[in-house]
């Protein structure tokens, strides 16, 4: 990473992987708006927010852990890192909904991953996502297939940075539950494009 570049927060990369617009809107433009979705995931997390930490049967979790990584240019923190006798680091990022597989959840765990591999020189090759909803854990395992999805998500984020340009909107079903659906105006957008689009090819004759 350059030294003049910024960095990149772990929350960007699960951000860009649900929706690259959402993800610029939040870190480029600066925006931010409540629904009942991130709501919901505040009040899951309320718990892990507080920094701490406590042992059981020799295992020490701490919670809300600083993490970083010079070599990816990332910056953020861990809900609750364990901490196992046998030297593993497990970490464990907390989610409001009921358990099911998201891969924009398990790339925001593997760049958590990476950092506390960085930081602590051991390999991370495991973590989990709590499932507030369902009380529920889901292991995830940190592939060599998920890395690179971290490594690729990084760059696209840092390019997206560097240009200062807001990627098009989705306009599918993922709009439905974003809380930047009224500042992002993906149907109306959309339409506009599809207007453009429409008088540019009217006296197309192969048209």
């Amino acid at each position: 990473m350059s030294e003049a570049a910024d960095p990149i927060m772990l929350s960007a990369l699960q951000h860009w992987s649900y929706c690259p617009r959402q993800c610029a809107l939040i870190h480029l433009e600066q925006a931010f708006d409540e629904n009942v979705h991130t709501m919901r995931g505040n009040a899951a997390h309320e718990r892990v927010d507080d920094p701490g930490y406590e042992t059981f049967e020799g295992v020490k979790s701490e919670r809300a852990l600083p993490i970083w990584s010079e070599r990816l240019g990332l910056v953020g923190k861990c809900d609750v890192v364990e901490f196992h006798p046998d030297g593993r680091l497990f970490p464990v990022e907390y989610k409001h909904g009921k358990k099911r597989e998201k891969i924009h959840d398990d790339i925001q765990l593997a760049a958590q991953a990476l950092c506390l591999e960085e930081m602590f020189g051991k390999p991370v090759l495991n973590g989990e996502i709590y499932h507030h909803g369902s009380r529920r854990r889901r292991e995830v395992a940190i592939t060599q297939e998920l890395r690179q999805q971290v490594r690729e998500t990084v760059a696209a984020i840092r390019a997206m940075l560097d240009s200062g340009r807001l990627p098009p909107p989705a306009n599918d079903a993922r709009c439905k539950e974003c809380s930047l659906n009224d500042l992002c105006q993906p149907r109306a957008i959309a339409l506009c494009s599809e207007h453009i689009q429409l008088v540019q090819t009217l006296y197309d004759p192969e048209d």
